[in-house]
């Protein structure tokens, strides 16, 4: 059974004031997430003891590097955690591996160690480590600043927005290394993130942030299918599913199963038994109460209507669904609800517009 995370901090700034108390678990990513002032990055701080909070308390398992109340303050440098920002802060005088071995030469006892190939290998830089970081590119940045974090064998990596300041492209080729962290390593990782796609792809927990309330914290998906939490999401509203690719079809075509039914998505070179996470926007999915037999939808599900709310769109209604257990979200109009009659109960096909394979 894996350690639980206990963070609980009180901040206030005058115009702003962080309160939060919450239990994570100590595996896998969790996702703070939430918009520009919400509280993120003073949380994060506050857990890598930068930012001492007045009423805090912040322990991993039995580990306590923070208790207010008995007066207990571990500072920074004493804890066992790799800290990433949005920049990578790499010392410029010294090459690639002599970045790594910094990290290495603040490794803490009872840590997860690693060895520079270990990591140089895990995060795809063992040909760098001869260059000086004038000569990286963005990714590659930020890739030796995370492998800098994990060789000083931490217990847990704070991950404070690390792809914010990067475009596009580089953002797509460090997800991928991202990823296989999250796959390959026993540490949890707190990442902070505005972005719903990176949130999407890898986190599986998800505490939602609103003026420096945890507004709410859980599963991924538990907490992306709330119809009644602030619209953090607006148009990017949706669920992720895991679905296991079933079989290549001849007209390039993959078809995907999940607990819900079958999706199809353009051809894919997976093998047949592997795992994608897969997103879906409440905006692609419509409602039919008949199976709609001349449609160019593919993807179609049995769905019962579990709850409905208003928008911020005028005219527009959430519907939460169920499908075989999994939530579902179906963004539809106010005047379609009515004339379909949607209410809770109601058995219905869900026909899905699009899938976004998060791989």
């Amino acid at each position: 059974m894996s350690i639980q995370i206990s963070a609980r901090f009180r901040v206030d700034r005058g115009s702003f004031n962080l309160d939060v108390d919450l239990c994570l678990p100590g595996s896998g990513i969790t996702a703070l997430f939430g918009h520009s002032g919400s509280g993120k990055t003073t949380c994060l701080r506050a857990m890598a003891g930068l930012e001492r909070a007045p009423a805090g308390y912040f322990a991993l398992g039995n580990e306590v590097w923070q208790d207010e109340s008995r007066g207990l303050f571990v500072p920074p440098h004493q804890r066992a955690l790799g800290v990433v920002f949005q920049e990578a802060s790499l010392f410029p005088h010294l090459s690639v591996r002599g970045n790594m071995e910094f990290g290495h030469k603040r490794a803490t006892p009872n840590g997860a160690n690693f060895s520079l190939q270990e990591i140089g290998d895990l995060l795809g830089i063992a040909h760098l480590l001869d260059r000086s970081p004038k000569q990286l590119s963005g990714g590659e940045r930020q890739r030796i600043a995370i492998a800098r974090a994990l060789l000083a064998a931490p217990k847990i990596l704070l991950m404070d927005e690390p792809l914010a300041a990067l475009d596009l492209k580089r953002k797509l080729e460090i997800l991928p290394y991202l990823e296989r962290l999250h796959r390959e390593l026993a540490i949890p990782i707190i990442y902070v993130s505005h972005a719903p796609d990176e949130v999407a792809r890898l986190a599986d927990h998800l505490v939602l942030l609103d003026e420096g309330r945890a507004v709410a914290s859980g599963a991924l998906n538990q907490v992306l299918s709330r119809i009644d939490l602030p619209a953090a999401f607006a148009d990017d509203a949706g669920v992720v599913i895991e679905a296991s690719v079933a079989e290549h079809e001849a007209d390039e075509l993959t078809r995907l199963e999940f607990p819900g039914g079958a999706i199809y998505v353009s051809r894919r070179h997976e093998p047949v038994g592997t795992f994608l996470r897969c997103r879906i926007h409440a905006r692609d999915v419509s409602l039919a109460l008949v199976p709609q037999m001349q449609s160019s939808i593919l993807n179609c599900v049995n769905a019962v209507v579990v709850d409905l709310a208003p928008t911020d769109t005028p005219g527009h209604v959430l519907v939460k669904l169920d499908v075989a257990g999994e939530p579902l979200l179906a963004r539809i109009t106010r005047r379609s609800a009515e004339k379909l009659d949607i209410r809770p109960g109601l058995a219905l096909r869900a026909q899905i517009k699009a899938v976004a394979l998060l791989a």
